[in-house]
This record gives C-alpha cells, structure tokens and sequence, in this order.
C-alpha cells in the first residue's frame, strides 16, 4: 500500500534524486528477501516511519508540511475505493449484492472528500466493479451484466459534460479494457452465444457500442475534428460485428461441410461440398434473421440486410472459383448451381424484407450482393453440352452420307439405314437433354431445337446434293435451219451414223449402280418423306417431355416456338421437289434419249412415232411406283408427265436437221400426244384428269400450229415480230430470241415451226430472212 501510494501513484511527481523514495525502494526490496522485525521501539520500523513521513509531507515547493499528503494519489484511491465497492457484495453469495446496499453506499460516499472522488468518478468506478465482478463469477449471472450497462449509461452523461484530462485518462482506460473484453465475444458472437447464452447477448451490445461511442466521440480528438454526421459510431460497430462474426461462422461451416463431405466419399448419393454449404449458409441466414437480428436491429435498422449481404459474398466467393474451373455439365456441378441459385433467392428475401423501411429500399444492401449468376453458369454448360452433341451428331451424318449407298432393298420402307439412325439419334439426345437435372429445360429447348434442325437440314442438303436439278438434264438447243424439200430417204440414211454418234455410252440406266441412279434417287425421296413424317412425332413428343419437365410454365405451351423444327420441313420438301423433277427429266431427257432424242421423229414421222418411247417409259413408271413412297407418288408421276410433255415439245421444236414435218404429220403428232397423255390416264388409275389438263395446257396450244398452213405461219410470225418489235422491224425482220417458253403467239415458237416445216415456201422465207443453213 505505501508502495502504491508513495513511489508508484504519489500526489506529488517525485524527484529522480530523491534520497527517501530510494531508501524506501531499498528497504521493501530487503523486506522481501527477509522479513521486517515490527515492534514499535524497533530500529527498523523507526527508519521506515521516517522514510514515509519524508516523502508522505512533501509539498510542492519542496518545504514538509504538517499533514499527509500521501493517498492523494488517484489511481491508489480509485483502487481502495474499488476495495470498498467490492464490500456491497455478499460474502456467502459473490454474485449477490448484500439487502443493506443502499445503507452500505451512503457510508462509502462519505470517503469521497479523503481520497479526492467525486459522483462521476463514482459513477465510472461502480461500472467497472459491476462489470468486472460479472466477469470474475463466471459470467452467469446476467443482473450484474444488466446493472453495468444502466450505470455505463450514468457515465456516458457524465462524459459530455466534462473535459476533465485526469477523468478523461481514467475514462478511456476503463472503457477500452470493457470494449476489448466485449468485443472479443461480439467480434464472433455466434460461438459466444451458441450454448443457449443469448440472454446476456443484448447487455453486451449495449455495453460495447456505448463505450464505443464515449471513446470516439467524447474522448477521441479525431472525432472533434471531424463533423460529427459523418460518421454514426454505434452503426459502423454494429456492422462490424455482424460482418466478422459471419464470415468467422462460414468459416466454420465450410470446415465442417468439406469434413462432412469426405467422411461419406464412399456413399453413394453424397453432395458436393458447396452443395453443403450452401444448405449450412441458408440454415445460419435463417439463425441470424431469427435470433440475432431482432437483437442487433436496437441499433442497426439492417442488421439482417448486413448479415445476409455478408454470407452472400463469402459464399459468393467460394462459388466464383468453382464456376471458373468447370468445364462441363456435371451432375455435382448442376447440384451446386442449383443449391447456389436457392441460397441466392433465400438470402436476398431476406434482405427485402429487413429493407422495406428503409428510404431506398433496400438498394444499398442488394448492392452489395451482386448476382452469382448461377442460372446463367448452368445455361452456358447447357448450351456446352448442346453445342457438343450437335457437332458430333453432325460429323456423324457427314461421315455416314460419304457411305450411304440408298439401296431401295435396305429396309421395307425403302429409305437410307442413315435416316433411321439420325432420327433416333436426334431422340436420344432429346431424351437425355430432359434427363439434365437442370430447370432451365423450357428457356434452352430453342437452342437444342435450333442445333438438331440445322443437322437434320444438313442431312437434307447432303441427300440431295449430286442429283441435279431440272435443267441438268435438259440439253442444250441445236442452232436453228432450215429444210432441205425432198430429202427425207438420204436423212434416213444418214440416221445410224448420226444417231452412233450422239449416244452417250455412259448413260446410266433403271437397273445402274450408281448412286444417282433412279432407284437411288427415290430411296431419297423416300428418306426426306421419312424425315417429314417423323418430324410431325418428335415435336409432339416434345411437347409431352416439355409438360413432364419440372419448370415448365402454363407460358411454354402457349406458342410454337422453339419446339418445332423450323428448317428442316421446308427444306425436306424443296428437296423432294427437286429431286421428283431431276427424276423426272433424268428418266426423260437422258435414260431414254435412245428413244425421244435419237428415235422420235428422225426421219419419217409415220414410221418413227412414240412407241418405242412409250413402251420404255410404261416400264420405268413401273420401277417408280414400286420404289417411291405413295404421299409423293402422284407428285413423282406428274413430274414425269411433264418432263415428257416438255420433251414431245423440245423434239418438235428444237429437234435438230434430222427432222422434218408436213402439214399432213399434224395428225401423227396430235395421236401420239394423245396416246403420251393416255399413258398417264391410265384408264383411270393414273394421274387425274385436271392434273393431265393442266400440264398439257402447252401442247395443246402448240400443236395446232403444225397443222396451219404456211402462209398463215408465215403472216403471222410477221405480225407478231412487227408488235414485240415495233417500227424498227419493218425494213427486216429481227431475229426472235429463244426463251423455251413455247406459245402460238410468241414468235420463237412460231419460227421454230417454220424451221422444221417441210415445204418449200417455209425454206425460201428462212432463207431470204435469215439465211439459215440446211444443217448444222
């Protein structure tokens, strides 16, 4: 005690020369090593009497004063008065304070004039006393935790009214050792307040922010300096807490998920670790929002927002590098996103709800929870997933179609194996796209759809690609001339040697094994109608998973859009179209040229007719209609039809030197159009007659020009070159173009006609008009 009030806390500073403060040292020092003899007359005691009496009377300007000075000392009176403090508790019952409190602290205010205190020290002491008495025991007994704080409540009035230095001293000492124990707890209040000890949580607050806010606003010059609003003491702690004790909480439960994961590894069914935590995460925001939050929200408005918006990041964070180091569609990675994206609805719940009172709304706190994204991470490994087998579904048609020989006895329904094949491959990723775990089905089954239409159009385009179209097989017109009269018996001669030369010992015929022969080509026909027809189940059958699928909304069945395959039925059916015509005029312009362009004609009409032509014909129609399937049978047969009308036509009209006709041929002419058309009829088993009327519309207009006679041909080819070709016509005749278009009233058409009259007037006129050779 003399210690404490002499050397270590004196009234007066001492002198560092001081000769009585050194013997002082000097004889506690021995005392310790051996203990003082204490009788009154003892030698001992008498040095040590005057030793403190010389240093006990000082005064400040050096002279002894009659009276004792020496516990004027304030930490020394702070200290016995603490002592004294101490006495209010009950020596049987150290948390309990005694009944005669109040009797007890009128006696104990009275040393105040002794050792120099005063109410706001007294205030300041009682906390400290309360407060450390709580802490001593055990921390049980939450009325002491209670009283601490009302009386800390008494010395923050205290603190703005006074600017005393030493109080200030004593102040900032005794608040910063409470501060430090409280924040210790509140810094990671979800450990301290685990077990069930929640009820002293809000005390503990209490007394953190308010010293918190005595040491930065009444004590702190800093704070001075600075205007006052622009910094809300109680809030910034508050916020701190909650922001240190979370991640410290997420912390723990991520150690705790990652431990839980390894020990069930070898059980089937385990979840990943951030599907764990993610579920931990939810369970510890649902905890703050319950329990804590109510409690912090005394002096954070937000406290739950905070919370939530700090679990949002922590986990946030550990997400981000999951997702930047996945590369495909996994089962653990879909759980996680899917785990992730459910936290993420949580959590912002929960901050709207904490905000709604708030001036902004909430923006603040959802500011700070910038979107994980995760449904977005899930679709772009879907769309990974998809472009994936959309690209190998396509290598593979591309590499099947290089073999694809479309032999019609492949299957009975006479189309490619590939088709079959592509279409139940196109099934099975259909399947197994809705087998993903994903909710997303409904929003990505356009990109799916978009990727299969384009490789079925892909298929498509291969399938019809080398066939041809219409005008492949068409041959080129032969220059226009003019008859030689009376020289059909030489021609006819002339006929093997021309005709040897002009057949094409490459043509390929019904039975080839080309794979652009006709058979062939129907086979893919055959296909695309398959893939026409298939198309129409697979979007039903889409529609059926879309419905099964655990997302999809009333809104998904409302348009077609994206579930149908746009591309590929209308590139099915331009294929079927041009591959019916390039069958057509493949059959009539080139597998039986021997019989139209080689035979039909050449020489003597009446003994060169369409027989022969017909009779081939009748015998490929045949092979047709066993090998094409019947929805496009009448498209195929009525394509023929006219690719045969067309080549009546082209001999006619564009036949070459070797032909020649009189008006009398007119009616071989018409009977044989009449028995090509008959071929179609059938009896009334083939094409229908307005299908026939139709297509022959043509001919039938062009015909009678062969039997008008020349000067009629002649006048009128005048006239109608004179309208096409107005006045400059007049001094001589232009040369009509050739557009194929046949027509009695175009003059190319009539012209042609002339070109192949055999009469002499027809050859004059010819020749003085345009001076056309005999042959070519």
């Amino acid at each position: 005690m003399l210690e404490a009030g002499l050397l270590l806390h004196p009234h007066m500073p001492l002198d560092k020369v001081n000769t009585a403060a050194q013997r002082l040292r000097q004889i506690i020092q021995s005392a310790l090593e051996r203990p003082m003899e204490t009788g009154r007359n003892n030698e001992s005691m008498q040095v040590l009497r005057t030793t403190v009496m010389a240093l006990a009377s000082r005064s400040s300007d050096g002279s002894l004063l009659e009276s004792c000075h020496w516990a004027d000392g304030i930490p020394l009176n702070l200290r016995l008065y603490e002592m004294l403090l101490e006495a209010c508790f009950d020596i049987n019952d150290e948390t309990s304070i005694i009944e005669e409190v109040d009797e007890l602290m009128e006696l104990i205010k009275k040393t105040w004039g002794i050792l120099g205190l005063n109410q706001m020290l007294h205030n300041l002491c009682f906390t400290w006393v309360l407060f450390n008495r709580y802490v001593a025991t055990g921390q049980v007994e939450n009325d002491l935790l209670y009283a601490a704080d009302n009386q800390l409540a008494e010395v923050a009035k205290d603190a703005k009214v006074t600017k005393d230095p030493v109080y200030s001293k004593i102040l900032s000492s005794t608040l910063t050792a409470m501060l430090g124990w409280a924040e210790k707890r509140l810094l990671a209040y979800h450990e301290t307040f685990d077990s069930g000890k929640i009820d002293s949580m809000q005390s503990i607050v209490s007394i953190g922010v308010s010293a918190a806010k005595i040491l930065v606003e009444d004590i702190s010059n800093e704070y001075r300096r600075r205007r006052k609003n622009e910094t809300d003491v109680v809030r910034s702690r508050i916020d701190t807490y909650i922001r240190s004790s979370l991640r410290t909480a997420f912390a723990q439960r991520m150690e705790k998920a990652d431990s839980s994961r390894r020990s069930s590894r070898n059980q089937q069914n385990s979840l990943p670790v951030l599907a764990i935590l993610a579920k931990d995460v939810g369970e510890l925001a649902m905890k703050e929002k319950d329990i804590f939050s109510p409690i912090l929200k005394r002096w954070h408005p937000f406290a739950a927002g905070v919370a939530v918006a700090t679990l949002h990041l922590c986990y946030g964070n550990e997400l981000k590098q999951f997702i930047a180091g996945i590369t495909e569609l996994t089962p653990d990675a879909v759980q996680i996103l899917r785990a992730a994206d459910k936290l993420e609805k949580d959590l912002v719940n929960i901050a709207v709800e904490d905000s709604v009172d708030s001036d902004d709304g909430g923006k603040a706190i959802i500011r700070e929870m910038p979107p994980y994204e995760a449904e977005g991470a899930i679709a772009n490994m879907v769309k990974v997933w998809i472009k994936t087998r959309i690209d190998r579904l396509k290598e593979w048609v591309d590499r099947t179609l290089q073999q694809e020989v479309w032999n019609s006895q492949a299957n009975q329904e006479g189309c490619a194996p590939s088709a079959i094949e592509v279409l139940r491959l196109v099934d099975e990723t259909l399947d197994a796209y809705f087998q993903l775990p994903i909710p997303l089905h409904p929003a990505l089954l356009p990109d799916l759809m978009t990727g299969l239409d384009k490789c079925l159009q892909f298929y498509v385009t291969k399938a019809k690609s080398g066939c041809g179209s219409r005008n492949t097989y068409i041959p080129t017109m032969p220059a226009l001339t003019r008859c030689t009269v009376g020289t059909k018996f030489q021609w006819k001669k002339k006929e093997k040697a021309v005709n040897s030369q002009r057949r094409n010992p490459q043509v390929a015929t019904m039975n080839g094994d080309s794979s652009f022969g006709v058979p062939q080509v129907c086979v893919r026909i055959n296909t695309l109608q398959k893939i026409r027809i298939e198309l129409e189940v697979l979007e039903k059958r889409i529609i059926t998973l879309l419905r099964n699928s655990e997302s999809a909304q009333v809104e998904d069945f409302s348009n077609g859009l994206g579930k149908k395959f746009e591309l590929t039925p209308a590139a099915c059916i331009e294929a079927i179209q041009q591959l019916c015509e390039a069958v057509a005029y493949k059959i009539v312009f080139h597998d039986l040229s021997h019989a139209l362009w080689d035979g039909l004609y050449v020489g003597e009409p009446s003994s060169s007719g369409i027989e022969p032509f017909l009779h081939d014909l009748e015998q490929n129609l045949s092979v047709i209609s066993d090998t094409i399937h019947e929805r496009v049978r009448t498209r195929i047969i009525a394509d023929i039809m006219r690719a045969s009308f067309d080549g009546f036509l082209f001999v006619l009209l564009a036949g070459g030197p070797l032909r020649t006709f009189s008006r009398q041929d007119s009616q071989i002419i018409e009977d044989d159009f009449k028995s090509l058309k008959d071929l179609f009829w059938a009896n009334g088993d083939g094409l229908p007659a307005d299908v026939i009327d139709k297509f022959s519309t043509t001919a039938r207009d062009v015909l009678p020009l062969f039997r008008a006679d020349t000067e009629s041909l002649i006048e009128r080819f005048r006239r109608l070159t004179l309208e096409t070709y107005g006045s400059s016509a007049k001094s001589r005749l232009p040369l009509p173009p050739t557009s194929g278009q046949w027509n009695p009233t175009e003059p190319n058409t009539l012209l042609r006609v002339l070109c192949y009259r055999n009469d002499e007037a027809a050859s004059k006129f010819l020749k003085k008009t345009y001076n056309l050779p005999k042959k070519l």
